[in-house]
């Protein structure tokens, strides 16, 4: 393990600086150029579609990834195995894969189960086309990504010392009120620095549904370079609009650990 300099919090960010004024250097060229300020306004309308994607795929995994952490440490051998099944299983396949074969295999598989319960009860059946391309990618992006949460919650539950478990169950505390009011409220600490990366890498891989054809910030830009042929100027808009984003999340991420490492415990 690398040791974590102590003078890193001390020392002036020139890299941010740098990065700050060739950002402000950008964004004047976007808005001084009226072709960069049209591709600006065109594909400003995939940013609502790609926070969307990654909000509720990263809060969905966040909730599977728990369940899968809180199975994976159970006194019951089965639930266990089970999540320990799932998470090697889906941590195995590129989220690329993931997402082709969330689209083309299990939507139609779900639809077509669906369907022979409906004709069974004399129902109107439904179509493929009907489970929107956009939700199958926020299944996908939430299976891939619940899978490496639910190591996060694992590793920061496992964090808790166990002596604190022993002394809430002296109390009495039932398991529901030791997770609550003990385990977790520590184990949150070290877990929030993973689960903020990991949520900056979805909305880097959210990119990757683009490959579905939704109008994210991505396809946007594919359709925008074809048809202006301006592959250049499109994009460097993409490129910024992406880098914007993450930058600033990373930016709060690290206020917050250190905050939390000044925090008495």
């Amino acid at each position: 393990m690398i040791p974590r300099n102590k003078n890193d919090e001390r020392e002036f960010p020139w890299w941010l600086v740098v990065a700050g004024a060739l950002g402000a250097f950008f964004l004047y060229r976007i808005l001084a150029d009226d072709l960069y300020r049209q591709v600006l306004t065109t594909l400003s309308r995939g940013v609502g579609i790609t926070l969307f994607v990654t909000a509720v795929a990263f809060t969905s995994a966040c909730l599977i990834g728990l369940g899968l952490a809180v199975a994976s440490l159970s006194r019951y051998r089965l639930l266990r195995e089970l999540a320990r099944f799932y998470t090697e299983i889906l941590r195995g396949l590129p989220i690329l894969v993931l997402l082709l074969y969330v689209a083309f295999v299990i939507a139609p598989g779900m639809v077509a189960a669906i369907n022979w319960v409906l004709e069974g009860l004399g129902q109107e059946t439904i179509r493929t086309r009907d489970f929107s391309l956009l939700w199958r990618a926020i299944v996908a992006l939430t299976l891939g990504y619940s899978a490496f949460i639910a190591e996060v919650f694992r590793a920061g539950l496992l964090s808790v010392d166990e002596g604190q478990v022993e002394a809430a169950k002296a109390l009495g505390l039932n398991g529901w009120h030791r997770f609550r009011f003990i385990v977790f409220p520590q184990a949150i600490r070290t877990i929030l620095p993973p689960l903020g990366n990991d949520f900056i890498a979805m909305i880097k891989d959210s990119s990757l549904v683009s490959v579905l054809g939704v109008l994210d910030i991505t396809q946007l830009g594919k359709v925008t370079a074809a048809g202006n042929f301006h592959y250049f100027e499109t994009y460097n808009v993409v490129a910024f609009l992406y880098l914007t984003m993450t930058v600033t999340l990373s930016l709060l991420l690290r206020r917050l650990e250190r905050h939390m490492r000044r925090k008495p415990g």
